[in-house]
């Protein structure tokens, strides 16, 4: 069983429902915006890139999307990749071995897909502290559209203290995540 290092708070769900960034429905439109890296939290969102014709540089999947199986066709799109991960992290929290594999993947030549058993719905959060700046993290606003994160110094900052808020161990979660 892989390690839990923060879980989030029934009490600070609240805070997570506001979009790091501007909410797209359309892949190719977000893709006209977005700068590279790009890394894609979400089935449904690397489903969507992956079928404008962009494979993005980091994904992580669940095989699910508000909590029900994705349809078939969505994970038989998500292929194509040069690495393959598989992770653990049980719903509404994150293990130390999803923050490593994310370190990994996002310094690792070539793309990567993230296998979550379990669910990567606050990986996001996690990616933002850790991508470069310029970096554009993907991730799905349930029944809105798709949320486009450019990676800046102050996002950064504000997700670290999304992170810190958060039941657990954050100065193990900022020593994973250290550049």
């Amino acid at each position: 069983m892989a390690e839990v290092v923060v879980e989030l708070p029934e009490e600070m769900r609240h805070e997570l429902k506001e979009p790091l960034g501007p909410v797209y429905t359309e892949a190719e439109v977000l893709l006209a915006e977005a700068t590279e890296p790009i890394i894609a939290v979400g089935d449904i969102v690397t489903y969507h890139l992956l079928t404008a014709g962009y494979q993005p540089d980091v994904a992580l999947v669940d095989g699910k999307t508000k909590r029900e199986r994705v349809e078939r066709e969505v994970l038989d799109a998500i292929d194509g990749f040069d690495h393959q991960i598989e992770v653990e992290n049980p719903a509404g929290t994150l293990t130390e071995e999803l923050l490593e594999a994310l370190v990994d993947a996002i310094e690792r030549p070539g793309t990567v897909v993230i296998t979550v058993i379990g669910e990567e719905d606050l990986a996001a959060l996690p990616a933002i502290v850790t991508a470069p700046d310029g970096a554009s993290v993907v991730y799905g606003q349930p029944n809105e559209g798709m949320v486009l994160a450019v990676v800046e110094e102050g996002l950064r900052i504000d997700c670290r203290n999304l992170l810190e808020k958060m039941d657990g161990d954050y100065t193990r979660v900022a020593s994973i995540l250290a550049p």
